[in-house]
Formats: structure tokens, sequence, C-alpha cells
């Protein structure tokens, strides 16, 4: 994979349609080369980049505990969700150590907003409990340690390597998966087997940056049940164009959080997001 990339494509307007001569009108025929598939995908990365210089991890955290636990939590809800309830979470459990020695009922009436709250109750207890007694009450920055812990799978390892120790990692959501099967980057359905298709595409340091950028693009454009095709930044490039609204103005209706003009997931989100923080737990928007 050490070809030259290609000149950069035009940047696709609000109003602007595939044609018939862009890379994807290939891939919808059949014809497109494997080659020519990580040209397509390694632009459309630089597209991303362009359109999201601030993406970001958007779970409230501040040490990799927090962030361990915080993704631990975000199954099955938003980053919203999550982040109006690990306040009072942290501010009663600050430590493994502390969250070890909870009494499960006490912390599922916590986590209770975040859903299935008996089920993360048992992981969170049980994987401080682990970083309790095995880890010395440190988050390991290894792979392997970290899948060992309950509860805690290959994403959200990834998650945690990557944003907390930088580690380079992919992290296989649901938007990320959805997306990179949309622009056929691969046909895989098994997270494992896309993550491995996916990290042959990419070199290493684009890993967690890659994620971060699709994650965005799926939650605030590639919706899963219509996409805003026609407010699409990155159209000329997607096999897929059409299967959502393709009007510019109907298509800049469907756009969310802060491409809508609203406020975002986090609560206290990085400097450079050009959104507004979310509304905590008990506002009008909760």
């Amino acid at each position: 994979m050490g070809e030259q990339p290609s000149a950069k494509p035009k940047k696709a307007t609000k109003r602007s349609k595939p044609k018939a001569e862009t890379p994807a009108a290939g891939v919808k025929a059949g014809q497109e080369s494997k080659l020519a598939m990580v040209r397509r995908a390694r632009r459309i990365n630089r597209e991303l980049a362009e359109v999201y210089p601030y993406a970001h991890p958007e779970l409230d955290f501040r040490n990799p505990f927090e962030l361990l636990v915080a993704t631990v939590l975000s199954a099955q809800t938003t980053d919203l969700r999550v982040n109006q309830t690990t306040p009072a979470l942290f501010a009663r459990y600050p430590t493994p150590e502390d969250m070890a020695a909870a009494v499960p009922e006490e912390m599922e009436e916590v986590i209770r907003p975040t859903g299935f709250f008996r089920a993360k109750t048992k992981s969170l207890i049980g994987l401080s409990t682990a970083l309790r007694d095995r880890f010395d009450g440190e988050v390991p920055g290894r792979l392997a340690d970290l899948v060992s812990l309950p509860g805690v799978g290959r994403k959200t390892a990834n998650v945690v390597l990557g944003n907390a120790f930088g580690v380079p990692g992919l992290t296989v959501d649901t938007h990320f998966g959805r997306l990179v099967r949309r622009w056929k980057w691969t046909e895989q359905e098994d997270p494992e087997k896309v993550e491995a298709e996916i990290a042959a595409i990419f070199p290493k340091s684009e890993w967690t940056m890659l994620s971060h950028r699709v994650i965005f693009h799926g939650r605030r454009v590639c919706h899963s049940r219509k996409p805003a095709c026609g407010a699409c930044p990155i159209a000329p490039l997607c096999p897929s164009y059409g299967e959502g609204e393709t009007d510019p103005e109907k298509a800049r209706k469907l756009l969310k959080y802060e491409l809508g003009g609203y406020p975002g997931q986090r609560l206290s989100p990085p400097a450079g997001y050009p959104g507004k923080p979310a509304p905590p737990a008990g506002t009008a928007r909760d």
C-alpha cells in the first residue's frame, strides 16, 4: 500500500450529486479493484478529517478508570445519557476500590437511567474488583489485560487504549460497522472481522482518529434509517448515495448535533468543539 495519494477530489457542495465518472459509480457496477477501494477509503478519511477536525470521544472522562466505566455504561444507550449519569456515579465511587465495595442495589439506582442497570452494575463491580485485586487499582494499558476484565470486550478495550493511553485502536461500534459496509470497505458483519479488514486498509497511526471521524459522521449525517445524502460532504465518494434523502434542503434538516445547530453529547466538550455543551440531567432536554 505504498502508492502515491491520488489528486484530492473536488469538495462536494451541499447541492452536488455524484456523477457517473465518480469512484462510487464503479463500485455500484462492481468494477472497483481492491487498490481503487483502498485509495477511495483513504480519500474519505482525509475528507472526514477536514469536516471533523475536532472529532473526539463523546464520553466525559478525566482518567482511564472513568473512561472504562463510561464505555461499559454506553452499551445500548446514548453517550449523552451516560454523561448525564456519570457525575453522580463518580462522586460516589471515584476509584476502583470504592466501586468494588459498592452495594449493588445502591449502584443500580445511580446508573438506572442508562438501562440494563443490573447487568452493568455486575460488570462494573466485577471489573473494579479485578482492577483492585489484579492490577493494583490501575487500569492496564494492554489489550489482553483489558479484555480479561468482566464486561470488557475489544470495542471497549480499544476505546480505552486509543483515548486514555494513546495506543492506536479501531472502535467497531454500530455506527462504524454500518458506514464501512455502506462505503464497501468490507462486507463483514462480525466486529472482529470488520476490525481486521479495516486495519489492513489504514496505517496504524490513523486507527483511533479514523474511528472518531466515522462515528461522528454516522451520528450526524449518515444515519441508520434516513441518511442525509443531500448534505453529505463525501457524497461523490459514496457507493450508497441515494439510500437517504438527496434533496439538499430536506437533507440539511436531518443533520444532528453541532451540524444541525444543536448541543453535542458531552457536558464538558474539549477545546475546539464548535457545538454547544449537552445539558446536565434534570433539564428540559433530559
